[in-house]
């Protein structure tokens, strides 16, 4: 493992502790997309079954563990715990638009044709635009707040990362995997808008808004 990856799996789990601790402190699920985090839950779900069948490392399986875990825990607080708090009128965006295009690209366009090769497959392509209900609730609110926007820029400082990541495994290992590469670059462009924002606003200690 390089440093990149290393960094980008720290910052992947910064986000998600940035998120729960938000949600339990304040006893509040507000101005988080439910929808983002039901997308997290399958994401990690169909990414991570090759835990039934191959060991890589300590590391790897608690990582993968870590991930599971709170992102069903993310969906307890929000759908269960703290559901009078969600903002459902605004957490709008319709996720079968998503949902479904990964499934057929996964079916598509995949390195084999084999039942956890597929979910791998459509668990890259659907974590690649898994943050648009997020990010189009901020739109429809205007603003968010500053720990939402701190949430916001660690996990796309994650995918950020993990580019990097690629790059190096590509000059110094001669790997790549063009499905992850291409998928992680459409993620991160949809960061760009909220990465200027988030620099000029939020670090100077102004609210990130966004217009309606």
């Amino acid at each position: 493992m390089n440093i990149f990856r290393l960094i980008g799996d720290l910052s992947h789990l910064l986000a998600i502790i940035i998120l729960l601790r938000k949600i339990w402190k304040s006893r509040s699920c507000a101005g988080i997309s439910g929808k983002s985090q039901l997308l997290f839950a399958i994401v990690y779900t169909t990414r991570y079954l090759d835990l039934l069948t191959t060991y890589v490392s300590l590391y790897n399986t608690l990582m993968k563990l870590v991930f599971i875990a709170a992102s069903y825990a993310t969906c307890y607080l929000i759908y269960l715990k703290f559901k009078a708090t969600y903002d459902h009128n605004h957490d709008t965006f319709r996720i079968e638009f998503l949902l479904i295009p990964a499934v057929i690209l996964a079916l598509l366009i995949n390195h084999e044709f084999a039942v956890l090769e597929v979910l791998w497959t459509f668990s890259i392509y659907l974590e690649s635009v898994a943050i648009l209900p997020q990010l189009f609730m901020v739109s429809k609110t205007g603003e968010a707040e500053s720990i939402t926007s701190h949430y916001l820029f660690a996990l796309g400082s994650y995918r950020g990362l993990y580019i990097l990541n690629w790059i190096y495994r590509y000059a110094l290992e001669d790997h790549y995997d063009l499905i992850a590469i291409v998928a992680g670059v459409v993620q991160t462009v949809l960061y760009c808008d909220f990465f200027y924002l988030y620099i000029t606003k939020v670090l100077r200690g102004k609210k990130l808004q966004l217009p309606a």
